[in-house]
């Protein structure tokens, strides 16, 4: 007996199933459906400390890393993608004056499995990590190539003093014209003198022996010249040995964005602009006819970690660390600026806690490889924090929120105190200062502008020089 054929109407229970397999390729893509992960972006963060590669997708990134030593390279093999545009562009986005980064090579090494090889410039000593959703971003794959010769910050603040210390031989009187050129001396001749005296042997011998013919005597030596005459100069200014170093801290950066302003000001940018003013500053000041030199712990718009960027300031046995903000908050209307110093125990206010929890969460956003950060931590960001350490702090916090209200509203009168990650070096005087409100739409467009800068700038420099005036700094074993 034959089975009775189903109604066009009423479709088959496989039919139905691949009716509805078919809107989900048509609603998602195939690409998702065969490998389940999509490119969200790519970027590419240059900088002198290490160069760092990131791949955002939606869905997380499994890797498979070699590192090749001749000619250092870094080889990665990812699985479950297929090659497409967004990664197509991670090549064009390595600079040629990227410190570390020749270049980035990309290809379709087995399906579903796409490989970039990393050409890099010396040795390095690259991490590869993954991290999770945050703030808004989604899964990412890190690649951080850090060489493998770092450079040592403080001889390179050393080196640039002695840069502009070079000195400029001045002339009291009219210069000599040059003298006349000189005949050296004829050289020492040996084995004319041996023959020579071999000569004085046989003439002196017995009849019947060989004459030998006359050898010339070595010409007499010329008289050397004597040395031209001195020329006087004027004193020139002998390096210092004591080099001021003040540690400046732009918040933020790369990966971090920091606050984000009604108007699309980054934290990040700001920050930074107000940084490089202060430098100029802190640069062309002397304290005691001891010269001063800024040292920043980011220099461009690349990711610092918290304890890394104490641990740098520990490096260049920094005096004083000003680390620098712009505040944030959900109501659009708070303003003002803000002067922190850190805390032995609880916060001085609600506020300072909220503000230091936030600021805290930098290294989250911004992206840390977890095992070199418990590393940091074990070192560096244990509670090392001492008494005179925060009394030093709240006294650099009290002249520079001085100086700040000033030329500028002030959000509380006096240094508020909570458990800043970025202010525990234990031995250096450490401030955060949060310029003013990114959140407010007033401030905001005030920071953007060049001359609200430039008197932040002024009014920070001006408080720096009051506190080493009322607090000279220790000796220590720094040359330049």
């Amino acid at each position: 007996m034959a089975r009775p054929l189903l109604p066009l109407t009423e479709p088959c229970p496989a039919r139905r199933a691949a009716l509805r397999a078919g809107a989900v390729v048509l609603l998602l893509g195939t690409r998702h459906l065969a490998h389940g992960a999509g490119i969200v972006a790519v970027r590419v963060w240059p900088a002198q400390d290490y160069s760092r590669v990131t791949i955002e997708s939606d869905q997380k990134l499994v890797a498979r890393q070699f590192f090749v030593a001749t000619p250092p390279r870094l080889a990665v093999d990812i699985e479950g993608l297929d090659l497409d545009t967004p990664l197509r562009e991670l090549v064009a986005k390595v600079k040629p004056d990227d410190p570390n980064i020749a270049g980035i090579r990309v290809g379709q090494n087995a399906p579903g499995v796409v490989r970039l090889v990393m050409d890099l410039k010396h040795a390095a000593a690259p991490q590869v990590f993954s991290l999770p959703p945050v703030a808004a971003y989604r899964h990412r794959l890190v690649f951080d190539l850090y060489p493998e010769q770092a450079a040592d910050p403080l001889e390179t603040l050393i080196a640039e003093r002695l840069r502009d210390a070079a000195p400029v031989v001045a002339s009291a009187a009219p210069v000599a014209p040059p003298l006349p050129p000189v005949a050296a001396p004829a050289p020492a001749d040996p084995l004319g003198e041996l023959i020579a005296r071999h000569h004085a042997r046989i003439e002196s011998a017995p009849a019947g022996g060989l004459p030998l013919p006359p050898v010339a005597a070595p010409a007499p030596p010329v008289a050397a010249a004597p040395p031209p005459p001195v020329r006087p100069v004027t004193p020139v200014a002998r390096a210092t040995d004591r080099l001021i170093i003040v540690a400046l801290d732009p918040g933020h950066g790369g990966e971090d964005p920091g606050a984000i302003g009604p108007g699309g000001t980054r934290e990040k940018d700001v920050v930074l602009r107000v940084a490089h003013r202060l430098r100029e500053r802190i640069n062309a000041t002397t304290v005691g006819g001891n010269p001063m030199r800024a040292f920043l712990t980011r220099d461009g718009d690349y990711f610092v970690p918290l304890a890394t960027r104490v641990d740098k300031a520990r490096r260049v046995q920094a005096d004083l660390f000003v680390s620098i903000h712009a505040d944030a908050f959900t109501n659009p209307a708070a303003r003002g600026a803000s002067v922190f110093a850190l805390s032995e125990g609880g916060a001085s206010s609600s506020a300072a806690r909220w503000l230091a929890n936030k600021e805290n969460q930098a290294d989250l956003i911004g992206g840390v490889n977890v095992g070199v950060q418990d590393r940091h931590v074990q070192r560096v960001l244990l509670d090392m924090s001492t008494t005179a350490q925060i009394n030093d702090s709240l006294k650099l916090g009290s002249v520079l929120l001085g100086e700040i209200g000033g030329m500028a509203k002030l959000h509380k009168p006096r240094v508020e105190q909570a458990g800043f990650a970025v202010l525990k070096a234990p031995d250096i005087p450490s401030v955060l200062v949060e310029t003013a409100f990114i959140s407010n739409p007033e401030e905001e467009a005030r920071l953007r502008t060049a001359a609200y800068q430039e008197q932040l700038a002024d009014a920070l420099m001006r408080g720096i020089t009051r506190y080493f005036a009322r607090n000279p700094p220790l000796a220590r074993n720094r040359t330049v």
